[in-house]
């Protein structure tokens, strides 16, 4: 296969990853796919899914008869990949079916059950998606089994490729963890502790046996998808009450290709052995090397996984697969299972080190004691956890769909109150920019306090953004991105005008801070194109309202702090890619394309919105003017530029005829002229019929960032 540009230049900055925000990448273009499932009979779509549940197939059998347990263990292979780091991974998109998902180890043989619902998704096309199936199917399951499920909330729509934006690990070798440091710490963004693996290795940390290391890692890992310790220990207590593993035999000796390399007529089915007819299945099944079933029932929601782990003593053995597992030191529990395939065969519970890790550690044991002596409240907590693990990546729960949506929001969905004023209009938004840009507060500041508060915005998730004016609450207003001291000063302001405004109103129109801060950024866009010579209208839709505090979860929102900030040239200490990559991944993150990305970093460089206004990148002498200065001075051949120092932070530029210094800049600023694809974008916009089309372009690109989070308006 011939190299790509990142195999021969490892080092050049991948702007491809904003080419999927740019397009339609499937063939249902122009579909509204909220609307389509809406129209669903949800019962029948249930009634299916539960007829392919006990519907066993000769060419990949049910263990006892119900296919419930490979449903629930794909569902929650693909939720479980989410990550609070950087909100990317889960459901959405329904990915598990791309590589490298669909053939990480901890998959196998998931591919048998995505064909086993293909019947229902044929039926229903467009209307369903993959993504919402993979998790309605894991629900349908529970249910099945005589669980009671917390609710379910569509919405999800397919994607049509891997995202190439997702940051896996280092390894270059599934099933190895060259991802932590001296101090056993995982390495952000990364939420699993193994390459190819959801969270752990069930054998243990590193392949040992070790069920207080191995609560560490899992208390960790959990934590990185949001998850708390009592989630954690209800999510593995509740999805182990279920099912079996597989491990007949060493899965390195017998597995065949996952489905990504696997040979052609096998029409993406993978773990085949080579030579043999069909997949290696039943009694002789191998995914992860582990055998045997955690409780008596597997396919019924009982007590039985808590009175095993806690009511017998267990230890470490080789399984029959070459694997760690734990067996029952008490011989009262040998035999107690009928066999998955064979009933009149017998079969002994197993615990994995997973399991023992959650007897082990003190706060996981006390936890699953009263869980053991509460069976409701288990119950509860677990569903609870199962509905949060399969819609943590959905975002507010105005974008879920269909009947079983509960009416409780959750803390973690980031809800935020409905409004209970009439949103302003027209007339009243002219009159308050007239009064915000007739206050103290400068061009520069009014755009830097709206992208602060709207660039929190997170597209993999949903989360963030302007909606809810979070920007006043912690942990928002003392991230060191949003300079602290300057940012009260601008809120004093805004606050004071939006209590005039309000206070004059008799006819229950409002303006939230949320719309103000708003307002205010697209005044002085507007206020800035005006000076460089161009009529502009900034689009505004007013609705948005104030989020309180006790709808704020301080320590959930620390994971959107931008710990850098290429658009407002800010780089923190706790930053460690080079600031362009960094600016990549927040553009992705933002939903935006490389024009567009282009087009906001040299706007709010001229309008000096600019990190505690440093001069970095402000190549104008027209500042809080719109002009296309940033890319004809980057640009223009006068100039000699130097590392400072320290080269990811800045850089001094010096006129070569004089010697004289001019300007300063970052490496952000300096990758718009040496990275060819980004030189092409500024040579457009900078060209002397450019400024016209940038002035454009910047405003669409603003007002978008401004309007990401507003699901209500769509």
């Amino acid at each position: 296969m011939s190299k790509t540009n990142q195999d021969w230049w490892p080092t050049l900055l991948d702007v491809d990853i904003l080419d999927d925000n740019a397009r339609e990448l499937g063939p249902a273009e122009e579909f509204d796919y909220a609307e389509a499932f809406e129209s669903l009979d949800f019962d029948e779509v249930k009634a299916d899914i539960e007829a392919v549940l006990t519907d066993s197939k000769d060419w990949w059998p049910a263990d006892y008869g119900h296919y419930g347990p490979l449903m629930i263990r794909m569902a929650w292979h693909s939720a479980g990949t989410y990550r609070t780091v950087d909100g990317r991974g889960g459901a959405a998109g329904g990915r598990q079916r791309f590589p490298p998902l669909d053939s990480w180890p901890d998959n196998a043989n998931l591919d048998k059950a995505r064909r086993l619902l293909w019947p229902v998704k044929q039926k229903y096309g467009r209307k369903l998606s993959w993504a919402d199936l993979l998790v309605l199917a894991g629900n349908v399951s529970l249910e099945s089994m005589g669980f009671e499920t917390f609710g379910f909330g569509g919405g999800r729509e397919d994607a049509w490729k891997a995202d190439e934006a997702i940051d896996w690990g280092p390894e270059e070798e599934m099933e190895t963890w060259d991802r932590f440091d001296e101090d056993d710490f995982l390495q952000e963004p990364l939420g699993a502790s193994v390459m190819g693996l959801i969270y752990v290795n069930p054998e243990g940390p590193e392949g040992e046996p070790d069920p207080e290391w191995s609560a560490d890692r899992i208390r960790q890992t959990f934590s990185r998808m949001a998850m708390n310790d009592e989630e954690t220990a209800a999510l593995i207590a509740g999805g182990h009450t279920f099912g079996k593993v597989h491990g007949a035999d060493d899965p390195e000796d017998e597995h065949g290709s996952p489905p990504a390399d696997a040979p052609i007529e096998q029409q993406g089915l993978g773990w085949q052995v080579e030579g043999a007819d069909g997949p290696v299945k039943g009694s002789e099944m191998i995914t992860s090397g582990i055998e045997g079933p955690w409780t008596q029932n597997p396919i019924s929601w009982d007590m039985g996984y808590l009175d095993n782990l806690l009511n017998y003593e267990w230890e470490p053995h080789k399984g029959p697969g070459g694997a760690w597992q734990w067996k029952p030191v008490d011989e009262e529990l040998e035999d107690t299972v009928p066999a998955a395939h064979d009933p009149s065969e017998t079969d002994t519970p197993m615990m994995l080190t997973t399991d023992v890790a959650l007897k082990r550690d003190p706060d996981y044991l006390e936890i699953i004691e009263r869980f053991h002596e509460n069976p409701q409240e288990f119950q509860e907590a677990f569903a609870k956890a199962w509905y949060k693990l399969i819609h943590r990546d959905m975002g507010p729960p105005q974008r879920l769909l269909g009947p079983e949506v509960p009416d409780e929001e959750m803390l973690w969905q980031d809800p935020l109150p409905e409004a209970d004023h009439e949103p302003i209009g027209d007339e009243e938004a002219a009159q308050l920019k007239t009064e915000l840009l007739d206050s103290d507060l400068s061009v520069s500041q009014l755009v830097k306090t709206a992208w602060a508060s709207a660039s929190t915005y997170r597209d993999s998730d949903k989360r963030g953004g302007a909606n809810g004016a979070r920007i006043r609450l912690e942990p928002q207003r003392s991230w060191a991105v949003n300079e602290p001291e300057a940012l009260e000063t601008v809120l004093e302001t805004l606050e004071g005008i939006q209590a005039e405004f309000n206070d004059s109103r008799s006819d229950g129109t409002r303006v939230s801070l949320a719309d103000l801060i708003v307002l205010g950024g697209n005044a002085a866009v507007e206020q800035a194109a005006a000076d460089a010579g161009y009529d502009v209208e900034v689009p505004f839709d007013p609705g948005r309202t104030d989020a309180r505090p006790e709808q704020t979860d301080v320590e959930s929102f620390q994971a959107l702090k931008p710990k850098a900030d290429g658009f407002r040239n800010y780089y923190g200490d706790e930053a460690e890619r080079d600031p362009e990559d960094i600016l990549v991944d927040r553009a992705d993150l933002l939903n935006l394309t490389a024009p567009e990305m282009t087009v906001l970093v040299g706007g709010l460089r001229t309008l000096g919105a600019t990190y505690q206004d440093t001069d970095h990148g402000v190549f104008t002498d027209q500042t809080e003017t719109l002009t296309n200065d940033f890319f004809a001075t980057l640009l223009g051949e006068d100039v000699d530029w130097e590392p400072v120092s320290d080269e990811r932070l800045a850089f001094e530029g010096y006129d070569r005829e004089t010697g004289e210094l001019e300007w300063t800049a970052s490496r952000v600023d300096l990758v718009f002229g040496s990275n060819a694809r980004l030189r092409a974008l500024s040579e457009f916009y900078g060209a002397d019929d450019g400024e016209e089309q940038f002035v454009e372009d910047f405003v669409d690109a603003w007002s978008k960032v401004m309007r990401l989070d507003r699901f209500d308006l769509e």
